[in-house]
């Protein structure tokens, strides 16, 4: 068998994930995905299917404060994600790493989230 590309494996590792990770409207869920220069934050409802709120770097409101996809901007998104959440009376969430290792911008991210008010 030949050796996966790294994207592969992460890949692979969120599908597995995902068979676990289940949003309800009671806990939606908190999917994360960082690219090479942006990165998007949403709450889901996986049972209708709706995004309920999201974040991304790509908003003309976030177009000026120069948001990288590093552990500073990671902790900006994920203050902001707990604030809108917050605002549409969401306190609790699932939190969907998407196949990245829990460790660094991720983790700062879903620290930023729960210092903000958001329960995982």
């Amino acid at each position: 068998m030949p050796r996966l590309t790294s994207k592969a494996s992460r890949i692979r590792t969120h599908v597995r994930i995902r068979r676990k990770v289940v949003g309800t409207s009671e806990r939606p869920r908190l999917a994360v995905n960082f690219s090479g220069q942006h990165i998007r934050a949403q709450v889901i409802d996986d049972s209708t299917g709706r995004t309920l709120v999201s974040v991304f770097t790509t908003e003309k409101s976030l177009s000026g404060s120069k948001l990288r996809p590093n552990i500073k901007g990671a902790e900006e998104i994920g203050k902001l994600v707990a604030e809108r959440a917050k605002a549409k009376n969401i306190s609790q969430v699932v939190f969907d790493r998407g196949g990245f290792t829990y460790h660094g911008k991720i983790k700062a991210l879903a620290d930023a989230a729960r210092q903000t008010g958001l329960q995982f």
